[in-house]
C-alpha cells in the first residue's frame, strides 16, 4: 500500500511552487517568504517548505491511522465553484524527473481512466502545491495536470462508488498512476486498504450549467467475473509490420497475451501494440519494468 515512488512527488514540491506563468520571477522569492513567516500546519507545527524533502517531514514513511478506517459516509463531498487559479503550483509546462506535463486551461471535458492511488498521514497538515494545508480527512487530490484548484469526479471501476474531490495537490508523479486520493477519498471509494484501484476521473466544470456541471459517473459493466482489464500499450505505429515486429519481441519474451489492435486516431488508422489484460496493478508495475529492461518504450496504461 505504501509507495515508495511518492518521494518524487516530495522533490517536485519545491518546482511547483515556484508558480505558474506570467509572475515567475517573484515566485521563489514569496514561496520562501511565506515558509519563513512561521506559517503553521495542523497540530501546530511550522512547515519550512525551504527544508530539502528528505527532511522536511515528521516520518520518513507514509502510513494511515492506527485502527478500523474513519466512518465518511457523513463526510460533506466538496461543492464544486468557480474559484481563482491560485498563484502556486499552476507553472505550465513543468518538469519532475525528466518528464514534461502541462497544466490544463480548465477541468472542462477532461476524462481519464487509469490507476489511482491514495496518500495519508505523512503528509498531513503539510502544504499542498497550492499552499493549502493537506487535510486526509477531506476529500481531495493530487494531478499532474488539472489546474489548481479544481474539482473532478473520481469512480472505482470495479465496485461503481464514486466520490467528488477537490484537486489541490501536484502529483502522483509515477507514470502509471493518474491520480493521488486523499486518504477519507481513497476509503469512500474502495481504493484502501489495498493502496491501488482502477478508476475513472472525470473533470468538472463549475460554470456549466448546472446540468452539465457535474458528470454523471460513467456506467460501471464490471463484475466480479469480469472486472475492468489493465493492458499496457508499448507503441502505436502507422506501419503494420513495425507493430508485429514489436509484439514478436514481447512474445519471444513470454509476455502473454499480446496483440495488435487497430484504431482511428484522427483519421489516421494506427497499430496499437497491447500486452494484457494483466492480474492486477502489482503484475502491470512489473510488466512494466520488464519491458523497459528490454530497450522498449515505457509503455503506457489503458483501463477497459
Amino acid at each position: 500500500m505504501r509507495a515508495a515512488w511518492r518521494l518524487p512527488w516530495l522533490l517536485a514540491t519545491a518546482l511547483l511552487l515556484a508558480g505558474c506563468g506570467g509572475h515567475s520571477g517573484t515566485r521563489a522569492s514569496s514561496s520562501s517568504s511565506y515558509a519563513r513567516s512561521g506559517n503553521s500546519g495542523s497540530g501546530g507545527f511550522r512547515d519550512d517548505t525551504n527544508l530539502p524533502q528528505n527532511s522536511r517531514y515528521r516520518s520518513n514513511s507514509d502510513s494511515v491511522p492506527d485502527g478500523p478506517p474513519p466512518d465518511v459516509s457523513n463526510l460533506p463531498e466538496p461543492v464544486p465553484k468557480v474559484e481563482p487559479r491560485s498563484l502556486y503550483g499552476n507553472r505550465s509546462p513543468y518538469t519532475v524527473l525528466g518528464h514534461t506535463y502541462w497544466v490544463l486551461p480548465s477541468a472542462r471535458g477532461y476524462d481519464e481512466r487509469g490507476i489511482a492511488s491514495f496518500y495519508g498521514s505523512k503528509f498531513h497538515g503539510y502544504k499542498t502545491s497550492d499552499l493549502e494545508d493537506y487535510d486526509m480527512y477531506k476529500f481531495t487530490a493530487a494531478s499532474k495536470v488539472l489546474p489548481l484548484p479544481s474539482y473532478a469526479r473520481v469512480t472505482n471501476l470495479t465496485n461503481g462508488k464514486s466520490v467528488i474531490v477537490r484537486v489541490n495537490d501536484r502529483g502522483p508523479f509515477h507514470e502509471d498512476r493518474v491520480i493521488d486520493l486523499s486518504y477519507a477519498a481513497a476509503v469512500k471509494i474502495g481504493i484502501w486498504p489495498k493502496g491501488t484501484g482502477l478508476v475513472e476521473v472525470q473533470g468538472i466544470d463549475p460554470s456549466a450549467p448546472p446540468e452539465q456541471a457535474v458528470p454523471p459517473p460513467p456506467v460501471v459493466t464490471a463484475t466480479p467475473e469480469h472486472p475492468p482489464g489493465i493492458y499496457l500499450q508499448v507503441g502505436a505505429f502507422s506501419d503494420p509490420a513495425n507493430a508485429e515486429r514489436v509484439a514478436e519481441q514481447l512474445r519471444v519474451a513470454n509476455f502473454a497475451p499480446v496483440q495488435v489492435v487497430d484504431a482511428n486516431i484522427g483519421g489516421r488508422l494506427v497499430h496499437r501494440v497491447r500486452v494484457g489484460p494483466l492480474a492486477d496493478v502489482d503484475a502491470a508495475d512489473r510488466v512494466t519494468s520488464q519491458i523497459e529492461q528490454m530497450g522498449l518504450p515505457h509503455p503506457q496504461v489503458a483501463v477497459d
